[in-house]
């Protein structure tokens, strides 16, 4: 059987799926009950000053699909409302208690030292883990300076960072913002300050949809309402890439990755992992499903790696990171065109409006003499654009299949329609992925 247990930046877990730092992680309570259920581990949610913050009411908000099924969630909640003392007893006490299960602190304040100077010797003496600096939540905090106020700035990001290390003796985590052009920029500025890890993303700013008769957005306080943290399923994607962005960065190589966004089954997970995430951290799926959704994501996870042959979540760590590459890298001689299945094709046609309508006129409408319609690729139309394979309601039956042109390997950096083909080439040769 599969070992799912892990070390990251020095704290160990019997399994890598661990709670974020959000609603479910605010009390003692939740966080016995999540371990109870098979987590390996949790993050605190982030605690800052007293007195503590106050919520408003309502909070959350979705974004649904069309069986009403929860794709996108959003919340405009802040940090822990409950007091300083409180949260560290409870912390100390489930630590103490489950002795075995990662247990970070998050945490939030002000960019003045001395504070976090005070606060940290009081989170180590719980016997947590490590910290999780919370640099990237939207709302509310912003406006005080903190959250990702901090996260959108680097030298703020390093110089905090920095503070905590001179300070605490714990794992440093830095927290980042997706709310940002490039996020590198601050991953670098965390490990510059001597961050011993990054998680990523936290939440995304959004309106998930309005009250039209009332003309307010929601979730509603009163009359008025405001943007929000959107998480869950539809905030994976963007997740992936910005983890993937940091693991393939040169200038943060080596630097433990948290995974965050949209993780909700073992397949999710493992696609974090093979991006160079060593932990997971899940939220919006637990709030939605509750936690017993983590012994799928075990038992998944560790079917899975049992039949790729991996002993270890460590052995697949990061194993698509060097198929992760630049636009200018790709083979531009590459070729696919799609093949309809016509034993699983059941006639509904989207491949083909969709085809016909919005991209290259490759499928080929027959009708024989009964009425009874069926569906072709014209394959020296077909691009390989994949739109048909998207569209198609049956898993399986339009296949992308690669074609033998006899071209050699071209990217564009050695494309002679490319003026700076020759300087490109030179430049990044070193960057390049092996031709295949």
């Amino acid at each position: 059987m599969a070992d799912l247990s892990i070390e990251f930046c020095g704290i160990k877990a019997p399994n890598p799926f661990w709670l974020a730092s959000a609603p479910p992680t605010d009390k003692a309570y939740n966080v016995v009950r999540a371990f109870e259920a098979g987590w390996g581990g949790v993050v605190w949610k982030t605690l800052g000053e007293d007195p503590p913050a106050v919520n408003v009411s309502s909070r959350y908000s979705a974004h649904y699909g069309k069986n009403r099924e929860v794709i996108g969630f959003n919340n405009i909640e802040l940090i822990t409302d409950r007091s300083l003392e409180i949260n560290l007893a409870e912390i100390a006490a489930v630590k103490r208690a489950w002795p075995d299960r990662a247990l970070i602190v998050s945490l939030m304040l002000p960019c003045e030292e001395a504070l976090w100077a005070a606060i940290l010797p009081k989170v180590e003496a719980t016997g947590a883990d490590g910290i999780e600096l919370n640099f990237g939540c939207p709302h509310g905090m912003p406006e005080r300076g903190m959250g990702a106020a901090v996260g959108q700035v680097p030298e703020y990001v390093e110089m905090v960072t920095s503070w905590c290390k001179k300070h605490a003796r714990l794992p440093v985590i830095v927290k980042l913002t997706p709310n940002i052009t490039d996020v590198r920029q601050p991953a670098r500025a965390a490990f510059r300050g001597g961050a011993d890890a990054v998680s990523l993303i936290n939440t995304i700013n959004s309106i998930t949809h309005l009250d039209l008769d009332r003309m307010v957005a929601y979730p509603v306080v009163g009359n008025a309402s405001t943007h929000g943290g959107y998480c869950g399923s539809a905030g994976k994607p963007i997740a992936l890439n910005m983890v993937a962005e940091i693991a393939r960065d040169p200038e943060t190589r080596g630097l433990p990755i948290s995974g965050i966004g949209g993780i909700g089954n073992w397949r999710d997970a493992a696609e974090f992992i093979a991006l160079g995430a060593g932990s997971v951290q899940v939220c919006t799926a637990a709030m939605l499903h509750g936690f017993r959704i983590v012994e799928e994501m075990k038992d998944g996870l560790s079917r899975w790696m049992d039949q790729q042959g991996y002993r270890t979540v460590a052995e697949f760590t990061g194993k698509a990171v060097p198929n992760t590459t630049d636009w200018k890298y790709l083979d531009m001689n590459y070729q696919v065109i799609a093949r309809i299945d016509q034993d699983q094709c059941i006639g509904c046609g989207k491949c083909y409006i969709a085809c016909e309508d919005t991209s290259h006129q490759s499928i080929a409408q027959l009708v024989d003499a009964a009425g009874a319609r069926s569906y072709q690729v014209i394959e020296a139309e077909c691009v390989g654009c994949n739109l048909c394979e998207i569209t198609c309601p049956v898993e399986g039956c339009i296949t992308m299949l690669p074609q033998h042109t006899g071209k050699p390997y071209l990217n564009w950096t050695r494309d002679p329609r490319n003026p700076r083909a020759e300087a490109d080439a030179g430049a990044d040769a070193a960057s390049a992925p092996a031709a295949v």
